[in-house]
């Protein structure tokens, strides 16, 4: 039973449970999570970290990762069947008094993100709701989707409504609450109740890049070219976030020797100075054993650099794989268009 590893828990807050919880994970497990939050929370959780200084208990290390593995199955229950199923469940392997105390605490994380009815709405009868909206209703909404959804919601609509959305999307950057509940309220009679929300940052050119990063190649290529007509900048921008340097990881293996043909060997060794392990492997895989120790001698010999010139290397290599998958010499794994590839 868990109702132990709720009081064990009790009175720490979700920030040093967060630190807790990044000490007992493995540093790659850590490193995974800490890429997914904003710089303010890395900011936040590393300081947590760092007072961290006396020695956490391992009977308190793990109530913390179980509470966390907890939440997260409560989480895909919900996602499931709703509240109810999740307390079904949780009820089998907890107590009452625990199960009730993690799904309050996630029913609340829910109730606070805007539109979080639609996530769970089927993609097709969500398209056919929203079609006929406003492109500015539709970009509010779309923003807050997750970009899987969202991409197929934006490939559903007509070419012009395309268009319309992709801009307001790319340049919306802060809503007011009183947008955001204006729209949840024509929607409620719908669909689902109202959401008090703080200010929210949605939109921007980084979520319309991740949204266009998973619509078929024919889509984004049409949203692209007649927006490039308009906003020239902005599509410049869209791409760059579209498919950055630690994505070579997706490109097939024929894609990436293609590309390091028309790479010169120090360009490459500077490229790959913050690279993960993972890709370093897959390109030196993908060359002769001799060119590879040869980078990598270049590489461990370079001493101190400039990010900004790693940064910059790392782009002019982006930049040749854009060009390449254009003429069809690289396949770019999950980029919306698996089905357009024939063996």
């Amino acid at each position: 039973m868990s109702v132990p590893v709720i009081k064990k828990t009790e009175g720490m807050t979700g920030l040093r449970k967060a630190a807790v919880l990044m000490i007992a994970l493995d540093s790659e497990s850590a490193s995974k999570i800490m890429s997914n939050l904003s710089t303010d929370e890395i900011e936040l959780l590393s300081m947590e970290i760092a007072r961290l200084d006396e020695e956490i208990q391992a009977d308190v290390r793990d109530a913390v990762v179980r509470e966390y593995y907890q939440t997260y199955m409560a989480s895909k229950y919900i996602e499931q069947g709703g509240i109810e199923y999740a307390r079904m469940l949780l009820e089998k392997s907890l107590s009452p008094e625990a199960a009730s105390k993690i799904l309050a605490e996630l029913e609340q994380s829910i109730q606070q993100t805007p539109f979080h009815f639609l996530k769970q709405a089927d993609t097709e009868s969500l398209l056919t709701f929203i079609m006929d909206e406003h492109p500015q209703t539709i970009s509010l909404i779309m923003a807050h989707l997750h970009p899987k959804q969202a991409s197929e919601i934006l490939a559903g609509l007509s070419p012009k409504k395309q268009l319309e959305v992709v801009k307001r999307i790319a340049r919306m950057e802060q809503t007011t609450p009183e947008a955001i509940r204006e729209v949840e309220k024509g929607l409620e009679a719908r669909l689902s109740s109202i959401v008090n929300q703080d200010l929210e940052r949605a939109g921007g050119v980084e979520n319309i890049a991740e949204v266009l990063n998973l619509v078929d190649r024919t889509t984004e290529k049409g949203i692209l070219e007649n927006l490039e007509e308009e906003d020239p900048d902005m599509v410049e921008q869209i791409r760059r976030l579209m498919f950055v340097f630690e994505d070579l990881i997706l490109v097939n293996d024929k894609g990436i020797q293609a590309t390091l043909k028309e790479v010169e060997n120090d360009e490459l060794a500077l490229a790959l100075k913050t690279a993960s392990e993972e890709l370093q492997s897959k390109i030196f895989k993908n060359m002769s054993e001799r060119a590879a120790q040869m980078i990598q001698e270049n590489m461990e010999f370079m001493g101190p650099t400039r990010l900004s010139d790693v940064e910059a290397a790392q782009q002019r290599i982006v930049d040749i794989v854009r060009r390449l998958e254009e003429s069809g010499e690289v396949i770019i794994a999950g980029r919306g268009g698996e089905d357009e590839v024939v063996v």
